[in-house]
Formats: structure tokens, C-alpha cells, sequence
């Protein structure tokens, strides 16, 4: 390893470092203003110009590779001179509004003359302008070109992080000027990275624009709340009121960037039709009432259905700390292990179970995908989890990993991919059965005797043509690859056939842990704290850690913890739980911070579900659809109105903090948990956050030994519990059917994710239209063109929309985003059905169609006739 002097100082660094790095090793501050770490050096702004001995001119230290023996001098006259000398170059037509600037407090060129500029300028020249005014580039951006100073920091972002190439550059020399193509950034992804890593208030944020000073904020750094990447970022509020969100670059998986959502959604917890008092119906209508009477009413109601199981479902944004008490109440207070957390589908844990146990990788996700060889299967990883997907552009382009997709619906990262095979939704498992078939006949020679018998199973008695449907390319780089990684989208998780697809992944694995591969394996979630729901027990079958509810050992451990009996039978999951209500079997139905009417792949169903419980409890910070439904709504705290942790997609648990008092008469989720106890005559211990984290420490294994005031600013990793249990290998599945027709899937979009993003003003002013996207082939067919309004019907109903042909989009498939509550996607669809069959009309002939089949009747009533 190569040793460099810097202002004598001796460090040995790695092969390849920097001279810039290593002055940050040893504490010595190099100014800069076009590095950022994540991006290949640049070295165009000339401000960390370092003296190396024997080189005649100065060396700039971020593009300077240490060799062995160098000797470095950072703090020289010379060295002051030029970079005094380069800061009055950027002064001289930069203006001098700070007083006006939003980067006020916060500028890097501020800090920068104020340490290194001159005391005085020698330029005389007038200012030059480019324009009188700032320019709007987006609903979200704006920009002053005057005072950009040219470090490039942006554009390369936009580019090489991000991948929207939504930024560029015109002119030359003094001229130069970064812009938006034709003026404006309608095709970007609004991310505000660019702005987030402005050294200047070149790029700001119209939203917070003119609001506050930094010194004027109190700050609170948090977690993001609407995917499972788990972003760290940093919530800004003047005397309580939300002001702004930004990042920091030394910290969290994220690193500093945030996507769309992250940076712009958080005024959600604004949104206008927050519950302001609890409420209860009478004569069939919602009445706000006090606490007090909700609880009076609520202790007759509980015990009127006492005679019945209960069910309970909990939202996978809620915090650790109410997900695991929640499950406590349910099966210690309601006695029962009717409880799920998704509203969308049921997860088969028979198969998840020993995927996690044996596979999961609780590591960071810089490393996991660190790997040669990287599977994305199902999913969008552009809209679902955009910022994994910056760090898995980074991956590919810095450390040539070989990246392979497997999904129904295209993403941007294709066109960074080895290789790419769409398979319709449903059809995922014959498609991973394919590749376990080619990897396991390509690999012939190198699997052991025995090993290559006990596969047997997984390829089954006739042989899958694994290059049929383009698998080959992925079974021939997985084997090529020397470790392996899979990335898995929850989206495959919505269709019937999910048990078969998850099968036929646990195949995969374990072939490539018998192949020697190493295999990791993480979920894509789409929610914040899925992976803490599944930790945490709210789950029919599972306890907290994964335990089997049938295990009497683990059921008994808990139960001593608890001081409380736990059923022994498995309880039952949301489908079962809404099929009890229809047949009047379901006593209480407590639903905590979710909405299975408007989510649900089935409307009609739920809504005769919510109609046929005895009694419907809702725990919200929002006025839902669902709620609209309830006997009784107890209103509750919102994101950012409590504290506790999240588990992420990496299964790192980081703080979730409180930046603000709950709304109106809202009360803390655990604080709800402890009032439905004590009416039905029990207390929950303990009921604060610490201590409830404490005791999940305790008893939840892969929580073991991790304490709250140890939880430092990146979060801790929980812990890959070991199994004894041996993976079996699963029959591949039969072929699928042939289908005709249009099929509707669904998903997030890039702007929205779930429901409560609908509620932020500022993302509905980047995206305020749903839409209906098709394939150009099927556009053609339907003699459509793209923003024309568009029906799409099926069995069971219909919506209307604007079109969005995608180019990329396959034959047959129509998305729709589940994110508008307006269009109420699911009362199309039909439970057990997934994708759903539809057609695509335009609007007016769709209308026409309607007003021609009406028209007899409407003769015959006109002539006073009709159908007897």
C-alpha cells in the first residue's frame, strides 16, 4: 500500500486513492466545489489545488492518484493566492443578493470566501446577466443562472446518479450556462437532487422558496415514509409548521439523494381531511364525539361481539413499536391470530418463511449489490424504489456489476442491463423455472453427483427449453457470475400464483448455493416497514421473529413475557378475515393506518365485508374510505407525530422521529392500543416506545442485543437468525396458458406511492393526472394516440383516463397506478384475479357504444312500452 506525506503527516492509503481522500483521513480540510463522492472526479473548478513535490505546477487533489512516497503541501502561499484568486473569478459576476437568496446560511461560496477569498476584488468589469429574472424549470425547480458557478454538480447527478438526463449545458467558456432542455424540466423526475446538491442558490426548491432561513428551522433528521429503502432525511419546521425536507450525504443508505417523493411528499401530513375527533356512528352517520363517549360506546359494541373471533390488520407504515404491540393486543387481549398487515395481499409465508431465514441478507445494500451479478425479478424498481435504483445504476456503471431483469413491465434501468426478459404477471415462476432448468444443464459438469440428483425436483420429468422465452442469457450470466444477488419485488406477490413463484426463486437459491455462488437475496418493498410488520409478528401463522404460531416452545416463551395466553392455532390472513365478515362470523374488525377499501383487488367485496362485521374499528390519521364505513374512528397521531423505528429493505432498524405534535384530538398509536385494552379490562406493559423496543430486543431474535441509545445515525442491522431447516426443491410449474386480450396490472408510479402521497399539494402539482399506459403495437391496434382520454372496462366495472403510450411497454398489458382514489381502480377487479381482463376504448366511442345500447329501451319507455 502506497504511503503519502501530507503537511507532514505520513498515511498509508489503498492503491488508487486520492490525494483529496487522504487529506479527509487525516482531517485536513482541501476546499472543493465540483467533487462529490459518489461522482467520478471532475476537477474543473480548481479550487483543491495541492502542491506535490517535484511536480512544477499545482495538482488538483481530487483527481490526483497517491503514488508511494509522495509529498504533499496543501497550505502554501501559492496555494492561498490561487485559490483566493479563483473565488474573486466566481465573485466577479456572481451577485450580490445573499439577503434575497434561499441558500442564505447554507451557501458553500459563502463559506468558501469567507475562508479563502480576497479581502478585496480587482475586477471592475459589470456583472454579467444572463437573465432578469429566475427561470420556473418545473413546478418544483427554479433556477437563477446568475449565480450558478459552473461546478457541473447538477447536470452530473441528473446524469450519471439519477439517469433522467434532464439537465444539460449551452455555450462555452464565461458563457456557459446550465439549463433544462428547451427551458424546462417536464421530463425529469423531479427528485430535486440537483437542487439538494447546489453549492449555491443557483437550483432551489419553489415549494420552500422564501419561507424561512436554515437558522430559523428546527431540524429533525428521520426516516423517509414512503418506501422500503428507508432514506434518511431531514425534516425542517418553524414554530411547528412543515417547511421543507433535505439530506445529508454521510448518512443513510440514500447517501444524500432522495427521489420525488421523499424530497416533495412529506406535506402529506398537512392533507385537509385529517380526523380532528374521534367518532362514532349513530342512525347510520359518523358524529365527532369526545373520547370518553367513543369509549363508552366502544366498550358496549366490543362486548356485544365478544362472542365472535376478532381480526385485526395494521398498516406496513406504522412504526416497530406499534406494529409489535398491536399483534400483542390482538392475540393477548382479542385472543385471536386474525391479523395481517398488507391490504393488497396475503403474503404465503410457508414458503417466505424459510426464504428469509435461509437467504436474507441483512447487510447494506451498497454491498449486497456489490456483487458480480445482480437479478431484479418482477416490478418496476424505477417507480417502486427509485433511489435503490440510483445506487444500482451506480453499481453497474463504477463497478461493471452485471445486472439482469426479470419483470412484466419496463423500468429505465433496462438499458443498463446485460440482459432483460419480460414475463407477463402470473407467468413469473414458469420463467424462473426456465433459468433453474438452463443454469442446472449448463452447470452439468460442475455440480457434484448428488447435488445435481437432489435438483431433480426443480426441473421435474421433462426437460424446460430454458432460451424459449429468452431465459438464456440470464442462466448463462448467473453462472458466469462469482456471486449472485436477487433483488425481489413484492409486485409478484399479488397474484394468485405467488406460492408457485416464491417456489420457484427457492429453487434458484439454492442451486446457486450449491453452484458455490453465494447467493444473497433482499425484497424490493414498497412500504416503509414491511420488513419490520414481518419482524414483528402481525402476521396469521407467524409470531414476532418468525416463529411458528404452532411452535408451543416459542408461543409459551412469549406468552410468560406477556403474562398472557397465546391461541395455538393459526389465525386467519385478510382474504379469510373479509370471507368471515360476508358470512357474519366476524365479531370486531380493528384496522389500524390502512385502507382495504380503496387497496383491496376487489371493491365490492370489501365494502359487503366492512358491511357484515359486527363491528368495524378504525385507527387513522386520515378520513379513508374505509373509515367512511366504520361503527367507530379513533383518530391517530401521523407520521412525524411519534417516534419509534423502521426495518428496511436491508433489515437495518433506524429511528423514526417526532417533529411535531399530533393534530387536533389525535392521540399516539400506542397510546389507542392501551385505551381498546383497558376497555376490555387489561393493561398493556409495557407502553412506551423505549421500552417496547426494549422488550422486542429481548424476545425477537433478530432484534437481540440492540438498544435504542445504540442506534447511531446509519441505523443498526438486525441479525440472520441461522436454520437447521434444509430448503426442498419444488416441481416446476405447468406451462402457461395462452392468454387474448388486454390484461390490467397495477402498481406505484413515480410520483405517488400508496395513498397517503395523494394527500401531498405539491406532488398532485408535478402529477395530477392518472392515466392508462399501453404498448404502442396495442395502441395502434385500438387506433389510439397518446393523451387521448380512454375507458377502460371489465367484468365488473370501468374508469376513464388520459393514455400514455410507452414504447417500452409490452403486448397485452395495461398499467394503471393504484395511487388515485378517484379512479377506484379496484372495482374493476376481482378477488383472486390477477392481472384482470380488460378492454381500452376511447372515450367517446365508449360513450357512443353505451348510448346505442341504451337507446332501444329508452325508445320503448319513451312509446310507453318496455320489458314487462
Amino acid at each position: 500500500m502506497p504511503k503519502v506525506t501530507i503537511n507532514e503527516q505520513v498515511l498509508e492509503v489503498e492503491a488508487g486513492s486520492t490525494v483529496l481522500q487522504a487529506a479527509r483521513r487525516l482531517g485536513i480540510e482541501i476546499p472543493t466545489f465540483c467533487y462529490l463522492k459518489r461522482l467520478p472526479p471532475l476537477a474543473s473548478c480548481r479550487m483543491c489545488l495541492v502542491e506535490i513535490e517535484g511536480l512544477r505546477r499545482l495538482q488538483p487533489a481530487c483527481a490526483t492518484a497517491v503514488t508511494d512516497g509522495m509529498v504533499v503541501r496543501t497550505n502554501t502561499p501559492l496555494i492561498d493566492e490561487t485559490r483566493s484568486s479563483m473565488l474573486d473569478m466566481l465573485l466577479a459576476n456572481h451577485p450580490l443578493d445573499c439577503p434575497i437568496c434561499d441558500k442564505g446560511g447554507e451557501c458553500e461560496l459563502q463559506d468558501m470566501v469567507m475562508a479563502y477569498g480576497p479581502s478585496r476584488s480587482e475586477f471592475r468589469d459589470p456583472k454579467r446577466v444572463f437573465h432578469s429574472r429566475d427561470i420556473r424549470l418545473s413546478p418544483v425547480i427554479i433556477m437563477n443562472v446568475n449565480r450558478c458557478i459552473q461546478c457541473q454538480r447538477c447536470v452530473r447527478m441528473c446524469e450519471e446518479v439519477v439517469g433522467a438526463v434532464a439537465l444539460g449545458t449551452i455555450e462555452k467558456g464565461m458563457d456557459t450556462a446550465v439549463t433544462g432542455f428547451e427551458g424546462s424540466l417536464a421530463s425529469c423526475d423531479q427528485c430535486g437532487n440537483c437542487v439538494e446538491v447546489c453549492p449555491v442558490g443557483a437550483l432551489m426548491s419553489f415549494p420552500y422558496r422564501y419561507k424561512a432561513r436554515p437558522w430559523d428551522l428546527a431540524e429533525t433528521d428521520t426516516i423517509c415514509p414512503h418506501c422500503g429503502t428507508g432514506c434518511q432525511l431531514t425534516v425542517g419546521t418553524r414554530k411547528g409548521e412543515f417547511m421543507r425536507v433535505h439530506s445529508k450525504q454521510e448518512h443513510g443508505v440514500n447517501r444524500e439523494t432522495l427521489c420525488v417523493r421523499g424530497r416533495f411528499g412529506l406535506d402529506f401530513i398537512e392533507g385537509g381531511d385529517r380526523i380532528k375527533r374521534p367518532m362514532i356512528r349513530r342512525d347510520g352517520a359518523l358524529v365527532p364525539v369526545s373520547w370518553g363517549e367513543a369509549g363508552d360506546f366502544l366498550r358496549q359494541r366490543l362486548a356485544a361481539a365478544a362472542h365472535k373471533p376478532a381480526g385485526g390488520l395494521a398498516s406496513a407504515r406504522l412504526p416497530n413499536e406499534a406494529l409489535y404491540q398491536f399483534q400483542k393486543l390482538m392475540r393477548s387481549v382479542f385472543r385471536t391470530n386474525n391479523i395481517d398487515c398488507s391490504s393488497r395481499w396475503c403474503a404465503p409465508f410457508d414458503v417466505l418463511g424459510p426464504m428469509i431465514t435461509g437467504f436474507y441478507s441483512r447487510a447494506p445494500l451498497d454491498e449486497v449489490i456489490g456483487n458480480d451479478c445482480v437479478l431484479v425479478v418482477g416490478g418496476n424498481v424505477t417507480e417502486e424504489n427509485p433511489v435503490t435504483e440510483y445506487l444500482l445504476r451506480d453499481s453497474v456503471r463504477r463497478r461493471q456489476t452485471r445486472l439482469l431483469i426479470l419483470s412484466a413491465r419496463p423500468c429505465r434501468l433496462d438499458a443498463d442491463a446485460r440482459a432483460v426478459v419480460r414475463a407477463r404477471p402470473g407467468e413469473e415462476a414458469a420463467s424462473i423455472a426456465a433459468v433453474v432448468a438452463g443454469l442446472r444443464a449448463a452447470a452439468r459438469h460442475t455440480l457434484p453427483g448428488e447435488a445435481f440428483a437432489v435438483t431433480e425436483a426443480a426441473v421435474g420429468s421433462q426437460a424446460i427449453d430454458s432460451n424459449s422465452d429468452g431465459q438464456g442469457p440470464l442462466a448463462t450470466a448467473l453462472l458466469e457470475g462469482r456471486s449472485v444477488t436477487l433483488l425481489v419485488s413484492v409486485d409478484l406477490l399479488r397474484s394468485p400464483k405467488a406460492r408457485a413463484t416464491l417456489r420457484q426463486l427457492n429453487n434458484l437459491l439454492q442451486l446457486l448455493r450449491l453452484l458455490g455462488k453465494a447467493p444473497a437475496m433482499q425484497f424490493l418493498f414498497d412500504r416503509a416497514n414491511q420488513m419490520g410488520a414481518w419482524d414483528m409478528g402481525v402476521l396469521p401463522a407467524t409470531l414476532p421473529g418468525g416463529q411458528a404460531v404452532a411452535d408451543d416452545a416459542a408461543r409459551d416463551a412469549l406468552a410468560r413475557n406477556w403474562g398472557s395466553d397465546i391461541p395455538s392455532e393459526p389465525g386467519a390472513d385478510l382474504h379469510a378475515m373479509l370471507e368471515l365478515c360476508i358470512e357474519g362470523r366476524m365479531g370486531a374488525l380493528y384496522i389500524a393506518g390502512t385502507d382495504p377499501l380503496i387497496a383491496y383487488p376487489d371493491r365490492d367485496f370489501v365494502t359487503r365485508a366492512l358491511g357484515g362485521a359486527d363491528l368495524v374499528i378504525v385507527q387513522d390519521a386520515f378520513l379513508t374510505d374505509t373509515a367512511g364505513l366504520a361503527n367507530v374512528i379513533l383518530p391517530a397521531a401521523g407520521y412525524g407525530e411519534e417516534s419509534g423505528t423502521f426495518t428496511n429493505n436491508e433489515g437495518r432498524i433506524q429511528k423514526v422521529r417526532k417533529f411535531r405534535e399530533p393534530a387536533f384530538e389525535a392521540r399516539d398509536n400506542l397510546a389507542i392500543f392501551d385505551f381498546v385494552a383497558a376497555l376490555r379490562g387489561q393493561r398493556l406493559e409495557p407502553s412506551t416506545p423505549e421500552d417496547i423496543f426494549s422488550e422486542i430486543a429481548r424476545l425477537v431474535p433478530a432484534y437481540q442485543e440492540v438498544t435504542l441509545g445504540g442506534l447511531h445515525a446509519d441505523g443498526i442491522f438486525t441479525r440472520t437468525v441461522p436454520t437447521s431447516q434444509t430448503g426442498e426443491f419444488f416441481a416446476p410449474p405447468p406451462a402457461p396458458k395462452p392468454v387474448d386480450g388486454l390484461m390490467l396490472v397495477t402498481g406505484n408510479c413515480l410520483f405517488h406511492n400508496g395513498y397517503l402521497s395523494e394527500r401531498s399539494e405539491i406532488l398532485n402539482t408535478v402529477a395530477s393526472d392518472p392515466y392508462v399506459a399501453i404498448s404502442e403495437e396495442d395502441a395502434a391496434e385500438l387506433c389510439l394516440s397518446d393523451g387521448d382520454q380512454v375507458v377502460v372496462r371489465s367484468a365488473r366495472g370501468e374508469l376513464e383516463a388520459k393514455l400514455k403510450i410507452d414504447k417500452a411497454f409490452p403486448k397485452g398489458l395495461v398499467f394503471v397506478p393504484e395511487n388515485y382514489r378517484s379512479l377506484q381502480l379496484n372495482k374493476l377487479m376481482r378477488k383472486g384475479e390477477y392481472p384482470c381482463p380488460v378492454e381500452v376504448q376511447e372515450a367517446t366511442t365508449a360513450a357512443h357504444q353505451t348510448d346505442a345500447a341504451s337507446s332501444p329501451q329508452d325508445h320503448n319507455q319513451g312509446m310507453g312500452g318496455g320489458l314487462p
